[in-house]
């Protein structure tokens, strides 16, 4: 599968039964998600394999690569496309020896310095943030859109915003080289997970024409 990541969706199955969660990915596919990273921090690991396979057969119907937050025993299990390691995960050196070359490897980054590490070490895409405060962790730390702007001077490989994204705050991203925006609530709260994301695509298409 082609690495897309102009609209990279991250989901929170908190408060939602498995049937409405799944509902909900599919409205975010049909919406024009180019990439879906499952991110499950409270299930044990046989819940979050069974979720995953799950979530891999829709986003196999739309072809979207299915990214596993964290957890390398469980994208192997599911035969998922790839694996987002944050900063305090498994080193993306280590996680590349695990995954073999073939697969999606991403890695969250804040600083310049641990782009650069990132890439070196094998990550083929980067997320960076949070940009805006956001409601999916306790502590957020911000990264300001100079050091965004700066971090895709400095890697030749995608790098996404990420953290508190809407399809009305994107003004802040205009002008900055990223391959795309990241979103969590946006989409997954949304009345219309299909809406909200057509609305992100259309945001995002209009800040890189400008």
């Amino acid at each position: 599968m082609e690495l897309n990541t102009k609209l990279y969706f991250i989901t929170d199955s908190g408060n939602y039964s498995e049937e409405e969660f799944l509902k909900r990915v599919e409205s975010a596919l049909m919406g024009g998600v180019t990439i879906l990273q499952l991110r499950e921090k409270n299930r044990t690991t046989r819940q979050y394999i069974d979720l995953a396979q799950k979530v891999h057969d829709l986003t196999r119907k739309y072809n979207v690569p299915l990214i596993i937050d964290d957890r390398v025993d469980v994208m192997l299990a599911a035969d998922a496309e790839g694996v987002h390691v944050g900063a305090e995960d498994m080193p993306v050196e280590t996680a590349r020896k695990l995954i073999g070359k073939d697969k999606i490897l991403g890695a969250t980054t804040k600083t310049v310095e641990a782009a650069r590490k990132a890439y070196a070490e094998g990550a083929d895409y980067l997320g960076v943030g949070a940009i805006f405060p956001t409601t999916t962790k306790v502590k957020t730390i911000l990264t300001s859109t100079e050091t965004l702007s700066d971090i895709c001077k400095e890697v030749p490989i995608p790098v996404n915003a990420i953290g508190g994204l809407n399809a009305g705050n994107l003004d802040v991203l205009k002008g900055i080289d990223i391959a795309g925006v990241c979103a969590v609530s946006a989409i997954m709260k949304a009345d219309s997970p299909k809406e909200a994301a057509e609305a992100m695509l259309l945001a995002f298409e209009k800040i890189q024409n400008r």
